[in-house]
């Protein structure tokens, strides 16, 4: 009886240091150069193969669905850091509130990272692992994420140094990208209906760098696809 468990035990290990090895398969390392230009493409190819479903979440675009608008037609913006961002028609508040860096936010979101690779010539995000999903988790908005702002008391309380900057925390395209949308004022009990997406490149999220372990696996390399929407947010 003893062996059995034992065996089982060794099973369960196996399966589990499996599981994250899937996700944390490392594609070979390329340069930053090449990373980027992996990115780029990857993030295009990304908006030509997506579309918002009828409240806000992606899903694969398939031409003939008739009800569906690939997110490459709904005007995406590329700021000068790479970042893509797409601004769902008839899904944003009127007046709304402008949002600042240092806001707190109610965030409702589903949140994806992915690595760009070269695959037989492909070149596309692979390795998707989702970072965050409130919708499918809580139903509630997350409150203040340290993804978008960190607390100034968490800078000042780390022992070390990595762990006292921003940067550490923060994923910067993120948190520029969703300055160009404003918030709602609704409750958190409210039904979601998510304003656009964010496409980060690895290179305006952690890149290369040391990071908060926000996951469990490494975001080197790591880009990140955003659906969302800022119920609230509040002036710290």
């Amino acid at each position: 009886m003893k062996k059995t468990f034992l065996f089982l035990a060794l099973a369960s290990i196996a399966i589990t240091s499996c599981r994250k090895d899937d996700v944390e398969e490392l594609a070979p390392e390329v340069s930053i150069e090449t990373q980027n230009s992996y990115d780029n493409e990857a993030a295009q190819k990304f908006l030509e193969t997506h579309a918002f479903d009828s409240k806000g979440n992606l899903k694969d675009y398939v031409a003939t669905d008739t009800t569906l608008v690939k997110l490459a037609s709904l005007s995406p913006i590329t700021l000068p850091s790479g970042v893509i961002y797409v601004v769902r028609p008839g899904a944003q508040p009127s007046p709304g509130t402008t949002i600042a860096g240092t806001d707190i936010l109610r965030l409702m979101s589903t949140s994806v990272t992915y690595i760009a690779t070269n695959t037989d010539s492909k070149i596309a995000f692979t390795s998707p692992y989702v970072f965050k999903n409130t919708i499918a988790g809580s139903g509630i908005p997350e409150v203040d994420p340290a993804y978008f702002n960190v607390k100034q008391s968490v800078l000042d309380n780390a022992t070390g140094d990595l762990a006292k900057q921003r940067g550490f925390y923060e994923i910067e395209g993120f948190k520029e990208a969703l300055q160009k949308f404003k918030a709602f004022n609704i409750p958190d009990e409210s039904n979601y209906n998510l304003q656009g997406a964010i496409i980060v490149p690895s290179r305006a999220a952690f890149a290369r760098d040391a990071h908060f372990n926000y996951s469990g696996i490494s975001f080197k390399d790591r880009s990140f696809v955003f659906s969302f929407q800022v119920y609230k947010n509040t002036p710290r």
